[in-house]
């Protein structure tokens, strides 16, 4: 069986559309038309990924995100919006979404960014404990904390700060960061990719503790993780 999708559409069309194209790729797909029957259908089972249409009848797409979010921490949510200013998309990408992908959109690129996001990087630290400051993960079982405290991380936050934390003190440029942490093959939007360093380093500065590490921006060029 391939993986489980949810699409969350609205627009009969363009539902049944993606309900065919996603079977005929082998996924197992379920489309609902509005909020309450998404709450409902992770009731049943909780979805590898999400497509979700944030122009709903009943709820704006932006809070239902910010629930499924919560309910399922490990599962990609990838938003299909008809909003264009980027404003917006970043509201999106803040209430926990992984990715978006703007109407009209073609099928080809959709399914590509579906395949992404469910191909789990390959990280080279597998098995291993990385540390940087106060910050230590625990790469095989895929969690980290910082200080005494755990961190609650969407998947990429987390594959995003395995890369960060094992080149801690490294300037490493967006172009890598988007290979190593996304895709080689990407072709979306890397806006996505500031939206998860500033949600990543949020989180981090949460966590009061005397060695916290910082993510310093480097302009034209990427990131870089800090250690006080």
């Amino acid at each position: 069986m391939g993986a489980e999708i949810l699409v969350v559409e609205d627009d009969p069309t363009i539902g049944r559309s993606l309900e065919q194209a996603l079977t005929g790729e082998g996924y197992d797909v379920a489309h609902v038309t509005d909020a309450a029957s998404a709450r409902e259908a992770f009731t049943v089972a909780v979805p590898d990924l999400v497509l979700l249409d944030l122009g709903l009848p009943d709820v704006d797409g932006v809070e239902l995100c910010r629930e499924l979010r919560a309910l399922a921490p490990a599962t990609s949510i990838v938003v299909l919006t008809a909003r264009q200013e980027e404003a917006d998309i970043v509201v999106g990408l803040d209430a926990g979404a992984d990715d978006y992908i703007s109407k009209p959109f073609r099928l080809a690129e959709l399914l590509a960014r579906v395949r992404a996001h469910l191909r789990r990087p390959e990280l080279h630290l597998v098995g291993e404990r990385v540390t940087a400051g106060d910050v230590d993960v625990d790469v095989a079982a895929r969690r980290a904390w910082a200080g005494p405290r755990e961190l609650a991380l969407r998947p990429r936050e987390f594959d995003l700060l395995v890369l960060l934390v094992s080149e801690a003190g490294r300037a490493i440029s967006r172009e890598r960061i988007m290979d190593e942490v996304w895709d080689e093959n990407w072709h979306g939007s890397t806006k996505t990719l500031d939206v998860h360093v500033s949600t990543l380093r949020r989180k981090l500065e949460e966590q009061s503790t005397p060695s916290r590490p910082t993510i310093t921006g480097l302009p034209r060029f990427g990131y870089r993780l800090d250690v006080e």
